[in-house]
């Protein structure tokens, strides 16, 4: 059976691996598009919006426009999110900890 300094020690290197995770993610960028590539969206690991590109045709129709912003946004913060659950899932073995996610 693991004594407490063990288990401290345990916790303390999963931490130091979890905050590389989370520091070399944050700046990582993630790519999504949508309306057949008609917007492109750039977000980063920290979840912030750093790019968008439209297309000029979509500016012919103001409310398609604006889903196309929406989709193209969202499944680029989908990524980012999944992404970091996915590496911080494999390095806790899956585990939920609570506030990172």
């Amino acid at each position: 059976m693991p004594n407490m300094n063990d288990i401290l020690r345990q916790a303390n290197i999963m931490q130091r691996k979890l905050t590389k995770v989370q520091e070399d993610l944050a700046d990582k960028e993630f790519e999504a598009s949508s309306g057949g590539g008609m917007v492109k969206v750039v977000v980063n690991g920290r979840r912030e919006l750093k790019s968008i590109v439209i297309d000029p045709k979509a500016s012919d129709d103001l409310e398609m426009l604006q889903d196309l912003i929406l989709a193209a946004v969202n499944e680029g913060l989908r990524i980012a999110r999944e992404t970091f659950e996915r590496e911080v899932g494999a390095l806790t073995g899956n585990i939920h900890v609570p506030g990172l996610f």
